[in-house]
């Protein structure tokens, strides 16, 4: 018989540290790809705009957007798996919770910004790895899919979304066919 998985009202300070160093160093890696693969202008200017995108998806638009309509945010002494709730109640008002799954709708959801913050380096890279082949950059370029296949299948499932309190109205583990579990 299978034992339900711990529900988090505060994720150990561990699994934030992965989740958000997973997502750091993601980004800064797809970056510094980006400024090496296309060089000069073109390079520095894809490369910060990338961060900048990144970084605003995930640490601007996610607490201001998404977060004031998660249940972490309601829920008094809580701590969600990026910390993200915490900065929300500070800086947005609180929504509502049945608004939740609005994350997930329209082309320019919150969801969609943040998978495009993860994918977009590994995109754009495949012409540089022609433009400018280098071992390095070749390295970069697995290295991101590596983090990217990661977090799906790895982080998502075990650290994050399985544990969530909000597991059974997010749009991304019901998809990932985490809600019953």
């Amino acid at each position: 018989m299978k034992s339900s998985p711990v529900l988090y009202t505060r994720y150990p300070v561990g699994s934030i540290i992965l989740y958000n160093g997973v997502t750091v160093f993601h980004y800064l890696l797809g970056g510094i790809g980006l400024i090496m693969g296309y060089t000069s202008w073109p390079g520095w200017l894809l490369g910060i705009s990338y961060l900048v995108f990144s970084f605003t998806s995930m640490y601007v638009l996610m607490p201001l957007r998404v977060c004031p309509s998660c249940p972490y945010v309601k829920i008094e002494n809580s701590l969600c798996i990026s910390g993200m709730n915490v900065i929300s109640r500070k800086i947005a008002k609180t929504g509502n919770v049945n608004d939740f799954a609005k994350r997930a709708r329209g082309a320019f959801c919150p969801n969609n910004f943040y998978v495009a913050s993860l994918v977009l380096p590994i995109i754009i890279l495949i012409p540089a790895l022609f433009i400018s082949f280098s071992l390095l950059l070749l390295a970069m370029w697995l290295l991101l899919v590596g983090l990217l296949v990661f977090r799906f299948f790895f982080l998502f499932t075990r650290v994050v979304c399985l544990h969530c309190r909000a597991k059974n109205i997010c749009p991304n583990a019901i998809a990932m066919g985490l809600a019953r579990e």
